[in-house]
């Protein structure tokens, strides 16, 4: 007797583990030992230098700029973008618990009072028989119900009351995990949208600071201009006194008053650009135009990149990275989605009930005799489906193949970010101590062109020359500042950092704490067996 209960829990605890499909494993990331190619291990001769010490996430504080760290602080809950996909996060959520909500019994409650009036020419005239004491019809195959109430042939036009109470309940028993593959996929489903979410936030906080970056190098390029606008003013002032008194030719004034106007025409450009980088940083934080003007009008200086720049190391890239992350998650749910497919085509057996009470007196609804029931199984096997089960099966399998590939392009594509920003980076810098001698030197070519004019040995031509030559190395030494600063953004971007505090990964996500324990993979053919 007990090795007969021994035999029948066996059989339902391998029935309840029965599922089909292939299981998920980690797939592999193939991240190389170094961060660098060839192209972008030469060492740097900038002040900043890249590092293998632990990332620091919130990279932003790096550029020791106040202003930058308020604007990011305040990204995250602002920006429409992101309220958008914390929406789609919660919609998976709920697609989830929909999912989910068919590992268990529906059971339905129901209760009617219908009042009926049975056609004098219907079936129940002619198949009915009269009760000779009560003039009713009972049915002919003894399984009606044979109330006084319901009205015999010729007496159909007298109406009668049915008071129904009861409940149904039905389980589709997941014998072949198919409910289960189904939950797991959306597990994975879930998890893509909360990476999903955690890249467009890293995006975002990527594209405030490179806006923020660039418009304090174009208040630079104002200031310069300006500058450089008001020597040209004096140099005209000069020009027209020594015209006045014969020492400068007419062509001298000409250039003069001729360069003032081409550098007054800079200002305007310089005040769109940014006025439009102000617009630009509203619409990140959700404001509308010109919300922050007066917060982000007076000029700063660029914000400096630091000393040093951890890198971290290049086995983390696949666990920092919201893309990888989303894409291994994507992968996870097509693979999940190939033991649904193949569940399919076993039989499913749904257990299902059903008890009521009813009477035509509603003061006899309580009674014994009144009470009803059905209860038993159901079997559902496919038989002949045209190929829609095969072509399904095919289906999923080729989605697994296209989430493996896509995959590994996005693992590979973020390589390639991180090796061009690199290179990028050190280049910016390699180049900064040319443009910074090139100032230097134009500085001291004006000087001494002006000094030659003014002594009457040198053209005024020189000057201008001069002059047109320091703004534009003064111009491309603001731009290398400016681009050093925007390439390190790039380059935090590329890595994956940013998300961590905002959207953790112990988040509250009940649907989603489990999908992280096993990983599909393309590669295995192995499925769990019953």
């Amino acid at each position: 007797m007990n090795t007969s209960k021994y035999h029948i829990v066996a059989a339902t605890l391998l029935l309840a583990g029965c599922t089909v499909g292939p299981n998920f494993t980690k797939p592999n990331a193939k991240l190389p030992t170094t961060w660098c190619s060839a192209a972008c291990q030469t060492a740097s001769t900038g002040p900043s230098r890249p590092t293998a010490d632990t990332m620091n996430t919130a990279w932003w504080t790096s550029f020791h700029d106040p202003e930058l760290v308020k604007l990011e602080d305040r990204v995250a809950s602002a920006n429409l973008d992101l309220k958008v996909a914390s929406l789609r996060l919660a919609e998976s959520r709920a697609e989830r618990s929909i999912t989910a909500a068919d590992q268990y019994p529906t059971i339905d409650g129901n209760a009617s009072a219908v009042r009926e009036r049975a056609s004098a020419n219907g079936v129940l005239s002619e198949t009915g028989e009269v009760d000779p004491a009560t003039n009713a019809a009972t049915a002919a195959n003894g399984t009606g119900s044979g109330v006084a109430n319901i009205p015999a042939k010729g007496k159909s036009d007298a109406p009668f009351n049915v008071f129904q109470a009861g409940f149904d309940a039905s389980w589709e028993l997941d014998l072949w995990g198919r409910v289960r593959r189904e939950v797991e996929a959306s597990d994975a489903s879930v998890e893509a949208q909360a990476d999903a979410r955690r890249d467009l936030l890293m995006s975002t906080m990527a594209e405030v600071a490179r806006d923020y970056i660039q418009l304090r190098g174009t208040q630079t390029d104002y200031a310069i201009t300006l500058d450089n606008l008001n020597a040209a003013k004096g140099a005209e002032r000069v020009t027209r006194e020594r015209y006045a008194h014969g020492l400068a030719t007419e062509l001298d004034v000409a250039q003069a008053a001729s360069q003032v106007t081409a550098e007054s025409a800079l200002l305007p450009q310089l005040s769109q650009q940014e006025d439009e980088t102000i617009n630009r940083l509203s619409f990140l934080l959700g404001e509308a135009p010109g919300a922050l003007q007066s917060e982000l009008e007076q000029s700063q200086p660029i914000p400096p990149t630091p000393p040093v720049v951890p890198l971290g190391i290049p086995s983390d890239l696949a666990r920092r990275r919201p893309d990888i992350r989303q894409a291994e998650a994507t992968l996870h749910q097509a693979t999940a989605e190939i033991g649904v497919a193949k569940a399919d085509f076993y039989p499913s057996i749904t257990l299902s009930g059903s008890g009521s009470l009813q009477s035509l007196q509603f003061s006899q609804l309580g009674n014994w005799g009144s009470r009803q029931f059905g209860i038993g199984p159901s079997i559902s096997l496919p038989i002949f489906e045209g190929g829609r089960l095969k072509a399904t099966l095919e289906l999923r399998k080729e989605q697994q193949q296209e989430a493996a590939i896509n995959y590994q392009r996005t693992v590979l594509s973020a390589w390639h970010d991180i090796d061009n920003a690199l290179t990028e980076y050190n280049s910016q810098q390699a180049r900064h101590d040319q443009l910074q001698a090139t100032v230097m030197y134009d500085q001291k070519a004006l000087r001494l062109a002006q000094a030659q004019y003014t002594a009457g040995t040198g053209s005024f031509l020189q000057v201008l020359d001069a002059e047109r030559q320091l703004l534009s190395a003064q111009q491309n030494l603001t731009d290398n500042i400016t681009g050093i600063s925007t390439t390190l953004v790039s380059l935090y971007k590329a890595l994956g950092g940013g998300w961590e505090s905002t959207y953790p990964e112990n988040t509250n996500d009940k649907a989603t704490a489990s999908s992280r324990a096993q990983r599909p993979s393309v590669t295995s053919g192995k499925e769990s067996q019953a």
